[in-house]
């Protein structure tokens, strides 16, 4: 069998149906440091935005709000709250609602660095209380041209950590005459640059099975299919390319097809698989606190012969599979902001800040350990902001 993951057909589906169930722990967003759902203060700090780190977020804003009791918490001692890209336990894109903080409109959840990025750029001050009711947006995907620039008025791209972005495919299912999935085991650019585009239609054109290709994409929102098309050098996906399903994520039904293809970032997939719960089940002291195991049917392919992740008996992201283009820089937004260190907001330098500088995301072990716990590989530049 060629593909990076095999379970069997069975606990595939039983994932599946436990996630249409219940995909996750009764966990609602955000959550304070006890576990329990809570309305931030006008004051705290509130970020929206990419599904992709959502979860390593739940678990920096808890890890770092107990750094400061509840007795010192107050405008000048502010806690970090995380507003998840989706609903909690929901794998639909379907828009909900959401009041970011105290006294905040409510908005349409932003899903995804796109639209994280928009709700960040069209938030105002509140009148009332001088804050604004989003502070941050998180991103899997770098500056784009239309961007608003690193000046007054525009926004600052802070690096948190690195990622990767691979093709992913069934590879559970199999049976005598029809196999986990027609694909190759591995693509090369052009070539999922064809299916993409939709020049290419059928496995057989790429090296695989006579089948026709069914090609997925995650929300045009989202960061992660802003960062693959751009890596393909696509502005728009072919026709054929459906987009209405959830990022990061193996268990919608569709999946369950030797003729499927979807993209997956491989930190998400690594966290997943390895240091989550299956759906429904309550983590262990040796499991992450958030987000499930929801890799469902689908497994991590090759790009140009290069595996994304290590062969170690928990693997994690393959520095090699630099090579192949689809590593990259996970990001926070900020409002750029003169005379601060680094043009960071003052309110966030204490979380977001280089080591250099001691903030807690790049500087704190707790948080470098749950980066890793998370899927993702610390950063150097970690801090810095373009």
């Amino acid at each position: 069998m060629h593909r990076l993951r095999q379970v069997t057909a069975g606990v595939a589906i039983a994932a599946a149906v436990a996630i249409a169930a219940a995909s996750a722990p009764a966990l609602a967003d955000p959550i304070s440091s006890s576990g329990k759902a809570v309305v931030p203060a006008s004051y705290d700090i509130v970020g929206v935005g990419a599904d992709t780190d959502q979860f390593l977020f739940d678990q920096l804003s808890v890890d770092y709000n107990k750094t400061i009791p509840a007795k010192d918490h107050n405008a000048k001692h502010p806690w970090f709250f995380n507003w998840d890209a989706t609903k909690p336990g929901s794998t639909s894109t379907a828009p909900t609602k959401i009041s970011a903080k105290a006294g905040c409109a409510a908005i349409t959840r932003p899903n995804g660095g796109n639209a994280g990025l928009k709700a960040l750029d069209d938030n105002t001050l509140d009148g009332k209380t001088g804050h604004y009711c989003i502070d941050f947006a998180r991103t899997s995907s770098g500056r784009s041209s239309s961007s608003p620039a690193p000046a007054k008025g525009g926004v600052l791209y802070v690096a948190l950590a690195e990622d990767a972005v691979t093709y992913a495919t069934r590879d559970t299912g199999a049976t005598k005459k029809v196999p986990a999935s027609y694909a190759p085991k591995s693509l090369t650019l052009a070539q999922l640059k064809d299916i993409f585009l939709c020049t290419d239609t059928n496995w057989k054109q790429v090296g695989g099975a006579n089948q026709p290709i069914k090609a997925y994409l995650p929300q045009a929102g989202a960061a992660t299919t802003t960062f693959w098309l751009k890596k393909l050098g696509i502005t728009e996906p072919g026709s054929c390319v459906n987009q209405a399903l959830e990022q990061n994520q193996g268990v919608s039904k569709q999946f369950n097809s030797p003729n499927a293809i979807f993209i997956y970032s491989v930190a998400d997939w690594i966290a997943q698989k390895y240091h989550s719960p299956l759906p429904g089940k309550k983590a262990t002291a040796a499991q992450n606190k958030f987000g499930t195991d929801e890799i469902g049917f689908l497994g991590l392919d090759k790009i140009d012969g290069v595996s994304p992740i290590t062969t170690a008996k928990i693997p994690t992201i393959n520095k090699l599979f630099k090579a192949t283009g689809f590593t990259r820089t996970i990001y926070d937004i900020v409002r750029w902001t003169p005379g601060t260190v680094d043009h960071i907001p003052a309110a966030l330098i204490p979380f977001f800040a280089s080591k250099a500088d001691k903030g807690y995301v790049c500087a704190n072990a707790t948080a470098i350990t749950a980066i890793k716990d998370y899927g993702f590989l610390p950063t150097t530049t970690c801090g810095s902001g373009s």
